[in-house]
């Protein structure tokens, strides 16, 4: 019995690390991608607004295809449907640079997105069965190796940019690279099978009423994020006087701060629980949003956006997390507050564009404080997560599933 349980915890050691590099490879593809989104303009010969349609059919795409993940592992199991939707996702990477003009960018950028959410879906799913079964908080870290992985991938792609070498060359080694990574750390997470007698999930259904709540606090967070990332830099620039290097430093900043706080933000969560932490959280990013707004010179603002960044991180990891708990059917549940986020991050830049354009920047940052401070009141909606003040005792593995 005691070599039997020893076996287990090593094995769920293993499956930690496995689905954390998987994190890292989804990200990596991201990252890749957004640093030649110009060299991939240029090919395809579009405008700045014939670009800016065709970068909402990727979350178009993820929202389509998300609620097909659950249907995918049920009936592959969570390893083998893991292993061919990252597959797909990272094969995905070299469409975008073959397209042509508006149309084929447009159809490239739809299969883009919806292999990504579908992968998105899966790994998180398996990511919430593996912090399940170890009774501790993973997906905060999860999450902050998805960002080292996008960080990783962009800095690939400055390089490859700085270089002049042509995207399409860069994404199809890129991608060829990241597939036999991704299939090599597949094999080592769990490996969930459904029961003989269990239900298959539909193919298309309405996000459960518990995804839409708790899908209304990553609403928040993504917003705030979207909103830092893309207009940081715009507002250290147009409403600060600041240099164009002082302004794009602000988004790195506000990049670093969020990665490194996911990194380490499961030990805080182990602590102090998911709803202290988010509302605590919520109270940071609320100030950060404040400084930004009342701002009287550029680093005020830049330590606001590293507040923003600090207050938000967990927000989006623990709101995957209790959605997986939230019912019967996590993939479900998941793929529909994954839905909600996608949808948050879609409209956060053209909608502070739009305010902005109507009135000023400083009123737009305006918004994404009120958003922050919803997490403050909202975030008792993760204790569909089961997870407070104290970690749950680990989850016997044969509880939830075969264990690969």
């Amino acid at each position: 019995m005691a070599a039997e349980t020893v076996t287990s915890t090593e094995r769920l050691r293993r499956a930690r690390f496995a689905i954390a590099a998987v994190f890292c490879v989804h990200g990596a593809v991201t990252g890749s991608f957004a640093t030649r989104i110009p060299w991939i303009q240029e090919h395809a010969g579009v405008s700045a607004g014939q670009l800016g349609l065709a970068l909402a059919f990727p979350a178009l795409g993820a929202s389509l295809a998300m609620p097909l993940a659950g249907a995918v592992s049920h009936r592959f199991g969570a390893r083998t449907a893991l292993r061919g939707l990252l597959s797909l996702w990272t094969l995905a990477l070299i469409l975008p640079s073959l397209a042509p003009n508006i149309w084929g960018l447009c159809g490239a950028l739809l299969v883009y997105g919806a292999t990504a959410g579908m992968s998105d879906v899966a790994m998180n799913a398996l990511g919430v069965e593996t912090e399940t079964r170890l009774g501790k908080s993973i997906m905060s870290s999860l999450h902050g190796m998805w960002s080292v992985g996008a960080l990783l991938g962009s800095a690939a792609g400055t390089v490859a940019a700085h270089l002049g070498g042509d995207a399409r060359i860069h994404h199809l080694f890129a991608a060829l690279i990241l597939t036999a990574l991704g299939l090599v750390f597949c094999q080592g997470v769990l490996d969930v099978r459904s029961t003989p007698d269990e239900e298959p999930p539909p193919r298309f259904s309405l996000p459960p009423k518990s995804a839409l709540v708790i899908g209304a606090i990553g609403f928040c967070g993504v917003f705030a994020e979207g909103a830092s990332l893309d207009w940081s830099a715009v507002y250290l620039r147009d409403e600060l006087g600041s240099s164009a290097g002082l302004a794009a430093a602000s988004t790195t900043a506000f990049a670093l701060t969020m990665a490194v706080a996911r990194l380490v933000g499961d030990r805080v969560v182990d602590r102090f629980g998911a709803v202290r932490t988010v509302r605590t959280g919520g109270a940071v990013a609320t100030l950060g949003g404040l400084m930004v707004v009342l701002a009287p010179h550029a680093a005020v603002a830049m330590a606001g956006f590293g507040l923003i960044g600090l207050g938000i991180a967990v927000v989006v990891p623990l709101a995957f997390a209790a959605a997986g708990r939230s019912g019967p059917n996590p993939s479900q549940a998941i793929a529909g507050v994954a839905t909600i986020t996608y949808t948050s991050g879609l409209i956060a830049p053209s909608a502070i564009g739009g305010i902005a354009d109507a009135t000023s920047l400083v009123v737009s940052f305006g918004l994404v404080t009120l958003l922050a401070f919803g997490l403050v009141l909202g975030a008792g909606v993760l204790r569909a997560g089961g997870r407070e003040s104290e970690p749950a005792a680990p989850v016997p593995a044969k509880s939830a599933g075969p264990v690969g």
